[in-house]
């Protein structure tokens, strides 16, 4: 069995925070939860939306069977109602178990995955990360899999958007192998705006000309879903051998590859990390850790350019078709609080002075419509397939 839907979110209604694009200092009104001054919770508001997307991904088919998200807290907050439904749910009979209902495979672990993790434009100063592994799972006792090692860390001088694009087709490039090799079905991301629009385009192939239109949509709590195009398994698995074995042929390990300068990654959660030996990988600290602050001497960052081909209507791995985009019909209040690129979006061209809440300022937010959600009996604002 391989990977035919992949479920996206965007985390829920967040608090806010401030940033001096001059020398990177960021803080925030409201102490967040780890911290970090770009790591806030959930307003009351987002937690609700959480709860409701909770209820929506609980009846999905075919149901999740794995779940990577951003480490970030908001991101955690937003996935951890649905997986703590699912992973309290009683056990399926003998006879449903060996028919493989959702009951018996849904004990899930959220793998924390940095590659899916918010975008910061670039720099002249290193921009935050994550909380450590420790610390969060203080906050969510039993919610990550300790054990997992993401398959890509972002620079922490930030990304343009080119890179950004690369950085998404790499990390799902990885994701979708590996959930191929562990015969799983369906899957959840949850992420944040611009790495969600930059998800959609990367999983159809579907780049357009001009960054700032608004295709792929990424209102709070909403819901899109992405399925594969037939014989895309198999031509994913052909592409990967083709791969594999020109990279024998020419001397080198077929995991040694990346997007981007500016990102690298990891396969098999413990070795053969990108431009590092075994030996390295095993000294390697895991994303997610307190040794992230110095991502920037991970070896993970010592990347080589092999940029995934996915434009074209190509799409990573096979391609996808969009078949529900952002839709908000599940929540109470409906669309609310997207989001779309506004240029390259530099930190190194904005106005001297300090932007408030650089993860909406550094764009545009598209509002929605309140009247999409589910008391209101409607759905999403024009249609919500692509």
């Amino acid at each position: 069995m391989t990977l035919e839907v992949i479920y996206v979110t965007r985390h829920g209604f967040r608090s806010n925070w401030l940033v001096d694009h001059t020398n990177g200092s960021y803080s925030s009104t409201l102490r967040s939860p780890t911290g970090i001054a770009a790591d806030p919770a959930l307003t009351a508001h987002g937690v609700d939306q959480a709860k409701e997307l909770g209820q929506r991904l609980v009846a999905v088919d075919p149901p999740i069977e794995r779940v990577y998200s951003s480490l970030y807290y908001r991101c955690l907050q937003t996935v951890e109602p649905f997986v703590r439904s699912v992973s309290s749910s009683p056990s399926s009979s003998p006879e449903d178990a060996k028919e493989g209902t959702r009951h018996c495979q849904r004990q899930l672990h959220v793998r924390g995955e940095t590659g899916l993790g918010e975008w910061y434009g670039s720099a002249p100063f290193e921009h935050p990360v994550p909380a450590s592994l420790a610390t969060l799972s203080s906050h969510f006792p039993s919610l990550l899999d300790r054990d997992y090692q993401p398959a890509v860390v972002p620079t922490r001088m930030g990304e343009s958007v080119d890179e950004l694009h690369d950085r998404l087709a790499v990390t799902l490039q990885r994701l979708i192998a590996e959930c191929d090799r562990d015969g799983i079905r369906a899957v959840l991301l949850c992420s944040h705006a611009a790495p969600i629009i930059a998800l959609g385009r990367v999983l159809t192939g579907n780049m357009p000309e001009n960054i700032e239109v608004e295709d792929f949509r990424a209102f709070t709590c909403g819901l899109s879903v992405f399925r594969r195009r037939k014989g895309a398994s198999s031509r994913a698995n052909r592409s990967r051998t083709a791969t594999n074995t020109a990279s024998m042929n020419a001397g080198a390990s077929p995991t040694q590859t990346a997007a981007s300068p500016s990102i690298s990654s990891g396969v098999d959660n413990t070795s053969n990390i990108l431009g590092s030996t075994p030996e390295m990988a095993k000294q390697t600290p895991k994303a997610g850790t307190d040794d992230l602050q110095g991502a920037e001497s991970d070896p993970r960052q010592q990347g080589l350019h092999a940029p995934v081909v996915w434009r074209g209507g190509r799409g990573v791995e096979g391609g996808w078709d969009c078949e529900l985009n952002s839709d908000c019909s599940h929540l109470s209040q409906g669309e609310e609080r997207g989001w779309r690129f506004a240029g390259d979006e530099s930190f190194k061209d904005v106005p001297n002075k300090s932007i408030l809440d650089a993860g909406i300022s550094l764009g545009v937010v598209v509002e929605g419509n309140k009247e999409s959600g589910k008391s209101h009996g409607k759905s999403s604002t024009g249609d919500p397939r692509l």
